[in-house]
This record gives structure tokens, sequence and C-alpha cells, in this order.
């Protein structure tokens, strides 16, 4: 029987038809501006996140990167919570990149608000480093896939923009949280300078995400993805499998969100596990004899594969690859396991 893969949800594949609309997208060199499969994706993102352009990334770690880059000069700080992807996740990428400074801020669930943009911006000083760029996560991954709401939201961008800094939004699971919520996209992000939103998790596509902003950030972006090295000739193919992952796979994420639910009923209740509610598609249990790799390897020994993110933390990723059937033998697993 095949392993149930909970350690990520980078570990779905192409759907059938994301795989037939790569082998007859219609190409051209992105170079020149000239794929029209590519042009097609970049404007769709654009529209659902209520931009004015967008362009499309490798990865979710270059577009936060370029995203940086583009809006913090050498010596600034990039405020932002301590857990975030971009100081856990991207090897200190904004100071070899950028040369910017993190200014981290410890919160509770992820969430950086509006009070603790407010209360971590120092006043000015001639000698004093200045912050020039809040990055925002929703959903927040090493908080369990927590969502800031609307209200959340627009209360942080705004708390940003009246201190005269810019706002980039890390959404490679902004899908998610729009499901979460049962609103657009775009009203997650309205205000923010530039979002970064990912393809290649929950929505099923295999490579790619996508950065959107004004059309003049866009541009600057566009410079910076070939300094990094991410321009591309032909990405019609990859960005096929995009524009059906906008057109039908958001709002199935609703069923990934359900089959978390499953897992953290599982793990409710063991002793020595505190099991934060399953807010997206991420369930998390606190393990307090600290011991998550050893679960971790229990667990894979039955057949479930999850991770053990530090000593004391296991976590569990929902995606399209596993259906219900394959989270309820993985729910009664966990039971066993952690019993």
């Amino acid at each position: 029987m095949n392993a149930i893969d909970l350690r990520s949800d980078t570990m779905t594949r192409p759907t059938p038809a994301m795989r037939a609309a790569m082998a007859a997208a219609e190409v051209g060199d992105d170079y020149y501006k000239e794929d029209p499969t590519l042009n097609r994706l970049q404007e769709r993102a654009a529209e659902l996140l209520g931009f004015e352009a967008a362009l499309f990334v490798p990865s979710g770690t270059m577009g936060n990167e370029i995203a940086i880059a583009i809006q913090v000069a050498p010596g600034e700080l990039v405020l932002t919570d301590e857990r975030s992807h971009v100081i856990e996740y991207e090897l200190a990428g904004m100071a070899a990149h950028a040369g910017a400074i993190p200014s981290v801020v410890r919160t509770e669930d992820g969430k950086l608000t509006a009070d603790a943009i407010r209360g971590a911006v120092k006043p000015a000083a001639f000698n004093r480093p200045r912050v020039a760029l809040v990055v925002l996560e929703n959903t927040h991954n090493l908080a369990g896939g927590t969502v800031s709401d609307v209200a959340e939201m627009q209360a942080a961008i705004t708390a940003a923009h009246e201190l005269g800094l810019r706002v980039h939004v890390d959404g490679a699971r902004l899908w998610n949280a729009a499901v979460a919520l049962g609103v657009e996209p775009r009203a997650l992000v309205a205000g923010a300078d530039t979002v970064m939103v990912t393809l290649s998790k929950g929505l099923c596509c295999p490579v790619g995400s996508l950065l959107a902003g004004s059309a003049e950030l866009v541009a600057r972006a566009r410079r910076q993805r070939q300094l990094f090295g991410g321009g591309m000739r032909q990405a019609g193919i990859l960005a096929a499998a995009g524009l059906v992952a906008l057109d039908s796979m958001i709002p199935r994420l609703a069923e990934d969100h359900a089959h978390a639910r499953l897992l953290t009923d599982a793990m409710t209740g063991a002793r020595g596990a505190r099991v934060a509610p399953a807010r997206t598609n991420i369930a998390v249990a606190t393990l307090e004899a600290g011991n998550a790799p050893e679960i971790a390897a229990a667990l894979k020994a039955r057949g479930v594969l999850g991770t053990a993110m530090d000593r004391v933390t296991l976590r569990l990723v929902t995606h399209h690859d596993v259906s219900r059937a394959d989270c309820l033998r993985a729910a009664a697993i966990l039971g066993e396991v952690l019993a």
C-alpha cells in the first residue's frame, strides 16, 4: 500500500486536465513577452488579486525575494513575524540579495497586527536603520495555517502605510485563507504593494508562483527576476497548468481543510499533545515529551509521512493527492501511535 504523504501540499501532482492543457499549450518566447499562455496567466492572476500586473516566477521564495529586493534599499529593515517564511526558509536571502536587515516581532499566532507594527517602528533618528517594508504571511505556515481575516489584513496594511512603509504579502497559501473565510482573494490583499501567491502547493501545478503589484513594480520585478536567473522562454507550458488551477482548483481547497480537521480530531485528547484547531489544511500538534522526530518515524513505519518541524512540533498537511479515506486511515494510525 502506498504511503499517505502528509509532509506538505507541495507533494501534489498535476491533474489530468493540467497535463492535457500543458501538452496543448500555445507558446512563444517570454523574453520578448510573446508567450500568449503565460501572458493570459499573468493577466488572470492580476485580475483575481486586484492588481495592475503580475509576473510568473519559478518559486514562491524567488517571488518573496524579488519583492523585497525591489522595495528595500541596502541597510533598511524588513519588519515581519519571527517565524515567517522569509525568516525561516529563505536562507537569509533578504541580506544576501538586497542587503536588507530583518526586524522580527514575536506573535502568538503568526499575525503581525496593526498594533504590533506601530509598536515595532521606532522614531526616526540619523543613526538608526529605517524600516522600509512589512511582510505579512497569510496563511501562516509555522503558526499552523492560521488565517488573518480581511479586517486584520486591512488594519495592518493601513498601519504600515500610515508609517510610510510598503507592504508585501507572502500569500503562498492565500487561496486557502480566502476559501476558509469565504471571501475573494483580492479582499485580503487590497492596498498592499505586492503579493506573492503560489500555484504549486494546494493548487497542484508542477512549478510556479506569481508576484503581483503595480505596473511599475512588476516592471522592476521583471528585471530583478532576470538578475536572479529566473527568466524563462516557452513558459506557457507551465502557465497552462496555472490557468487550469485558477479556474478550477481553488474551491476544492475546502476539502483539504475538512480533511485536516479529521487529523486534529484524532490528535486531540492524546496525552502530552497540545493540538491547535485546523484553520486550513495544516494540522499541528505540540508534543510535551519532545519526541516529535520519534513520532514521525513511528508514523512512517506505519505508512504515514509527516514532518517533525522541530523537537516538539509535528505537522501534517492535507492536499489534493490524499483522499478522505486516506485521512481517515491516517487519523486512526495517529491515534494509535500517540496513545
